[in-house]
């Protein structure tokens, strides 16, 4: 039964989920920081006060919620303005008995760059416990977390940050199986990994009939997944490119995560063509 419920955590980068961790935990200086000019990158897809929440299917059994929300209040971070992302995983109380999750991440994403500057998590599965916090300095390509140091590529992106940076990228003419890679944190480990292009499809959903472009990420193939490529997303197919759906096969079954409620979009949700 652990492994069944394992998948809410490790969807962290769809739903993905704030820890008692003050920002001066690490202590680490601003050095080099004025030297290097981060990247500029127009956020079109997401806005402060946006609030996402999904349900979780272990195979025909509602065991799951999720939700994600951008606070309504940017904040600074070693010197740069930042999105407050929170995402939280849970199951629901009528699961607990068979096993009891309680996920909380919190990304600040640069508004100029959007990459990660910090990073925390808090993780109780069961009887099992994790805390993170992670620094990320990308002008050092480097980051400095309770779990040690490690040198990164140059904008490593963490679990939460990177849907947000996906959400940002244009797809209008990327072609069916166009790989796009990504470097991800987790677990004092980074990880080359990416997702691949492959097309459109309408969708229905809680929400209504949604259309959706369609990607497949690299995953970790581990005592979860089977496969690199057991796992699709579904995003909006408009300016918000807000999750839709998620659904992947893993070692004990399969989990789908679909989303319930949606508030705050920046733009018009122009995928949605049918209300519920």
């Amino acid at each position: 039964m652990k492994n069944k419920l394992i998948i809410v955590s490790l969807s962290a980068f769809l739903a993905i989920f704030i820890m008692a961790f003050k920002t001066d935990t690490l202590a680490v200086k601003n050095t080099d920081q004025d030297e290097f000019a981060f990247r500029k990158m127009t956020n079109t897809a997401f806005a402060v006060n946006e609030k996402l929440e999904f349900r979780v299917h272990y195979g025909i059994i509602n065991a799951a919620s999720i939700s994600m929300e951008v606070d309504a209040n940017t904040e600074d971070v070693y010197a740069r303005k930042c999105y407050h992302i929170k995402a939280e995983g849970k199951t629901l109380k009528s699961f607990d008995w068979a096993f009891k999750v309680r996920d909380k991440f919190d990304t600040y994403l640069d508004e100029e760059a959007l990459v990660p500057i910090k990073f925390t998590k808090a993780v109780q599965e069961d009887n099992y416990k994790d805390d993170d916090l992670v620094v990320f300095k990308h002008p050092k390509k480097k980051l400095y977390s309770k779990k040690g140091d490690l040198a990164m590529p140059l904008y490593t992106q963490d679990v939460i940050s990177a849907l947000y940076y996906i959400r940002n990228i244009d797809f209008e003419s990327a072609k069916v199986n166009q790989q796009f890679p990504l470097d991800v944190y987790l677990d004092n480990k980074i990880y080359n990994l990416g997702f691949k292009y492959v097309g459109k499809e309408t969708l229905k959903t809680d929400v209504g009939t949604v259309k959706c472009i369609k990607l497949v990420p690299t995953l970790i193939v581990d005592r979860v997944f089977k496969s690199k490529d057991d796992m699709t997303v579904w995003i909006s197919d408009d300016a918000n490119k807000i999750p839709i759906r998620a659904k992947a096969e893993i070692m004990v079954g399969s989990v789908k995560i679909d989303i319930t409620k949606y508030s705050g979009l920046k733009n018009e949700f122009k995928a949605l063509t049918k209300k519920k």
